[in-house]
């Protein structure tokens, strides 16, 4: 659905993206991460045909969006940076106004995606009666109207309340679900990330710097054992001399020595009178993972493939 290739963008002597190569499959929700002025933004606007490439290829459900960008987003609904529309008028009114920039909309399509998200009731109210949340389901029914194959979502869940940011995992999920849409979402909500997306992309400074599965991240850190012990160094040297231990980190993680389980060292610290508290293999979560990518922003940016 969607293919990058080694896509960039300069303006003037700054790269604010180089050489991204992203593949996005049909049926998957991919997350796009990365800190403000990352090049997420410039990466969507340029799959949507808003920012001109300077080099490379965006190509979306099999079209070249710079060579023919009708065929390209004929299929593609997009939330991208702050929705506008005009708040004198009702939510009703400003999507048939909306869906003429792209084709007329029947009336029961439009009652339709008015109840995938949640408006049904409150379609002629004018649109400065709504709240924050309301107006965003609004622009996920414009997103809606052409009845896409593709959705792309540019931080979708920002500024809502903990009930609206459910809400609208909830409805992404449906419709990846119930209508097959692929999705991309932008987003800086990692937690909202690891529950609704199963691949992400990582960028810093305008370069990839991961691509792979969710799965591949919480994989990364098995291994590491947190002990959480009375005497950690007391402990680790005990557990080191008998050769239970291969490595250590932080004061509080140990790698086990091959063929040595966790009992093994619950047994040893037990006889040694050490107090143990916790002993628990860690599985890298993606905020972890994610700061630990930051960490390197000032360093030069080696990209990683997952």
């Amino acid at each position: 659905m969607i293919e990058l290739k080694q896509l960039s963008k300069k303006f003037g002597d700054r790269w604010a993206l180089r050489s991204l190569d992203l593949t996005v499959s049909h049926g998957e929700i991919f997350g796009l991460l990365g800190h403000n002025g990352a090049g997420k933004s410039t990466a969507i606007g340029m799959m949507l045909g808003q920012v001109w490439p300077t080099a490379g290829e965006a190509i979306i459900c099999g079209h070249d969006v710079a060579e023919n960008r009708p065929r390209a987003l004929h299929k593609v609904g997009a939330i991208f940076e702050t929705p506008v529309f005009y708040d004198y008028l009702s939510g009703w009114r400003n999507l048939e106004i909306l869906s003429q920039y792209t084709a007329p909309t029947a009336p029961a399509r439009m009652r339709e995606v008015l109840e995938w998200v949640g408006l049904t009731g409150r379609e002629m109210a004018k649109v400065k009666t709504y709240s924050h949340g309301m107006r965003t389901r609004l622009a996920l029914a414009q997103a809606l109207l052409p009845n896409p194959e593709l959705l792309i979502l540019d931080e979708p869940s920002d500024g809502l309340d903990p009930e609206g940011i459910h809400e609208m995992r909830e409805t992404i999920l449906r419709l990846r679900h119930e209508l097959g849409l692929t999705i991309l979402l932008s987003s800086h909500l990692l937690n909202e990330v690891e529950q609704l997306c199963t691949r992400i992309a990582v960028l810093n400074q305008g370069v990839k710097v991961f691509d792979g599965t969710l799965e591949q991240i919480r994989q990364s850190r098995l291994g590491w054992v947190r002990l959480n012990v009375g005497d950690f160094t007391a402990a680790l040297a005990d557990l080191c001399a008998q050769q239970l231990v291969t490595d250590a980190r932080d004061g509080s993680h140990v790698i086990l020595a091959p063929g040595v389980r966790t009992d093994a060292l619950v047994r040893r610290l037990v006889e040694q009178g050490m107090p143990l508290f916790e002993i628990v293999h860690e599985e890298q979560t993606l905020e972890g993972f994610y700061l630990d990518l930051m960490k390197k922003k000032e360093e030069p940016v080696v990209p990683v493939q997952g």
